[in-house]
């Protein structure tokens, strides 16, 4: 399933199996035998196919024929190189601004009711 997939996106994205080759830093002939389901990629080569083309690593290897999460527009992609050792802060910070907005939002919404009695 993930030579048909791989094949797709890469021809889909206007690629040769030589550029795609380059961004992976992998062999051309690594790319063909992926395409052809001869072998199959290491995790972390379908984690950066995925990353690349924009998909789910789901819909790479088959399991979903939705290509990105239903959700992925509340995903914020991480840098690469961001410190795992540093995930429950940012988790933690993620959190405060959720409450942050929502106090926010109450407070805006007494202010309108205010006004509405006012009137």
């Amino acid at each position: 399933m993930i030579g048909e997939r791989l094949y797709d996106l890469r021809k889909d994205a206007g690629m040769t199996q030589d550029e795609l080759a380059e961004l992976l830093k992998i062999s051309k002939h690594s790319i063909s035998a992926y395409e052809r389901d001869k072998n199959e990629p290491p995790d972390s080569i379908k984690i950066a196919i995925a990353r690349l083309f924009n998909v789910s690593v789901d819909y790479l290897v088959g399991l979903s024929d939705m290509p990105t999460p239903a959700n992925s527009s509340r995903v914020l992609p991480l840098p690469s190189n961001f410190p795992s050792d540093l995930l429950p802060e940012l988790k933690d910070y993620a959190e405060f601004l959720s409450y942050k907005a929502a106090q926010h939002t109450k407070s805006k919404n007494m202010v309108n009711a205010d006004s509405k009695k006012k009137e």
